[in-house]
């Protein structure tokens, strides 16, 4: 016999019908969302189950332990069937989010590039300690720079051509005769100027020349310049130091020779060559900087008497040193930031 109510009635009937409902949805649900879903239909305010047991205020005295009885069951029936189902859901995504973050050991991992600093940076680190280690000093200056530092007291006439506009970057207005630096030799007449003698110094650093861009040419360029003053330095003290500085860039086989010729800032004056025998013409000798012994007018426009003190001076490129020493043929490749060529050298060259 049912026991009925206004709206829903608590049967055997009625209630193995809700609870089946219940037992066949959680079982049913693939996801934990899903069977919360399903707990709130079948077991929430509003759910059949939820109904009928509103109801038992309203059944007779004589019927309440039956209807109880049917609605206690009912909830041993379900309460078991959800905790099973969310049991089995929380194993399944566990197992999957494991076997999500597994790894393959016999895979092959991702490569990560390893960063690397320029070559130009590096090796002009590496030029500056040989002077270090000789116990020079490194000198830094601004690259905007006046001419007088630049040219005047370098020895330079007024007519020189390197002080024309094609040759060198005036910055405008140009009367107020400031340039981006062309050498790091006004950083020697910086170290001249606020240094007591005697004064050896090397400085490395980036110049500017009006030159296109090509495979031996660029418009920014580093230069590594050195320059020693002391009493009774002579030519045979700046052959040695260079003999020292090619030894220690390309191996203790290395050999230089001086050439003469000439430059406004120095006198006797010489080019420096390098023996070269991997080039790609035929072993030879190749250029690789200048040098010469300190003009009297450059020690004048320092303050310094040149009767009592002389000094030799040097420079070269750091791009032309890659060059011969790792064979690079083309100086755009320098410039260019293709992370490839650094990455080739690593952090040593």
């Amino acid at each position: 016999m049912a026991l009925v109510s206004s709206s829903h009635q608590i049967s055997a009937e009625s209630v193995a019908s809700a609870v089946a409902a219940a037992v066949d949805a959680f079982a049913r649900a693939t996801t934990l969302d899903e069977l919360k879903k399903e707990k709130t239909t079948h077991l929430g305010e509003r759910s059949e189950l939820s109904l009928l047991n509103a109801t038992l205020r309203d059944v007779s005295a004589d019927r309440k332990a039956e209807a109880g009885k049917l609605m206690g069951e009912a909830r041993g029936a379900v309460q078991p069937a959800y905790q099973k189902a969310e049991a089995l859901l929380e194993a399944a995504e566990e197992a999957e989010s494991l076997q999500a973050e597994a790894l393959d050991m016999t895979a092959i991992g991702a490569r990560r590039h390893q960063g690397s600093r320029h070559p130009l940076s590096v090796l002009m680190e590496d030029m500056a300690d040989v002077f270090v280690s000789m116990g020079w000093e490194i000198a830094e200056g601004p690259e905007l720079e006046h001419e007088w530092f630049n040219f005047d007291a370098l020895n330079f006439d007024a007519d020189h051509p390197a002080r024309a506009m094609q040759d060198t970057f005036f910055v405008e207005p140009v009367e107020r005769h400031i340039v981006l630096r062309t050498h790091t030799s006004p950083v020697q007449i910086r170290s001249l100027l606020e240094r007591e003698l005697p004064v050896y110094v090397v400085a490395p650093g980036r110049v500017y020349r009006t030159d296109e861009l090509d495979a031996t040419h660029t418009p920014v360029f580093h230069q590594i310049e050195g320059i020693a003053i002391d009493k009774n330095l002579t030519m045979a003290h700046l052959r040695g130091t260079l003999e020292h500085l090619a030894r220690a860039m390309f191996g203790d086989e290395a050999k230089i020779r001086l050439r003469p010729n000439y430059f406004p800032f120095t006198e006797p004056s010489a080019e420096l060559d390098i023996w070269h025998p991997t080039f790609s013409g035929g072993a030879r000798w190749i250029e690789w900087g200048g040098c010469g012994m300190v003009n009297p007018n450059v020690l004048r426009a320092a303050g310094i008497d040149p009767e009592e003190y002389q000094g030799f001076a040097f420079g070269m490129g750091i791009e032309r040193t890659l060059m011969f020493r790792n064979n690079v043929q083309d100086m755009r490749d320098m410039v260019e930031g293709d992370v490839r060529f650094s990455g080739q050298f690593g952090m040593v060259v």
